[in-house]
């Protein structure tokens, strides 16, 4: 039994929030518009930082093997829809980045932890993953993440769900 309120096997949570990707700038999106696909969801902790950084790219680097596999892939932070503009921009990323300004999606998704830095506690987004199935359900979720391989392990495990 993990600590988590969501698992695998869950109902996602379907929350419309304002989405940034180049070619819808202003768009909103939520779970179920994308019903009927696989969808990898990635909460990380903010936009132009190293590790998220690093992840954001290698999810962008891998979107072909991803489309391949029928999976869209979304990212989710607390960042605003300008920094996620610039954040796409800089790093040309070709996936819509949700801004989660309120932790409305980051509290379903229960990825707001309690952290520690420099001897000081607060709450912020724990990285995770989370792999849709075309049905809603969470098929899959890691908690924890360490962005190192993280993005193959993902590719990897959705091809298993698949088959």
């Amino acid at each position: 039994m993990s600590d988590y309120k969501l698992n695998p096997g869950d109902a996602a949570p379907d929350i419309e929030l304002p989405a940034y990707s180049k070619e819808s700038p202003e768009a909103s999106l939520k779970l179920s518009d994308l019903q009927g696909k696989w969808v990898i969801l990635y909460f990380y902790p903010k936009d132009s930082t190293s590790g998220c950084t690093t992840e954001s790219c290698e999810f962008r680097d891998a979107l072909p093997d991803f489309s391949g596999a029928d999976a869209a892939i979304i990212g989710v932070s607390r960042d605003s829809m300008k920094s996620h503009a610039n954040f796409t921009e800089k790093q040309s990323l070709n996936f819509p980045l949700i801004s989660d300004a309120d932790e409305a999606l980051c509290k379903a998704f229960d990825v707001m932890q309690l952290k520690k830095n420099y001897g000081k506690e607060y709450m912020g987004v724990e990285r995770s993953t989370f792999i849709i199935n075309p049905e809603g359900d969470v098929a899959y979720a890691w908690r924890q993440v360490k962005v190192a391989g993280h993005v193959e392990e993902v590719l990897n495990t959705l091809k298993e769900l698949q088959s």
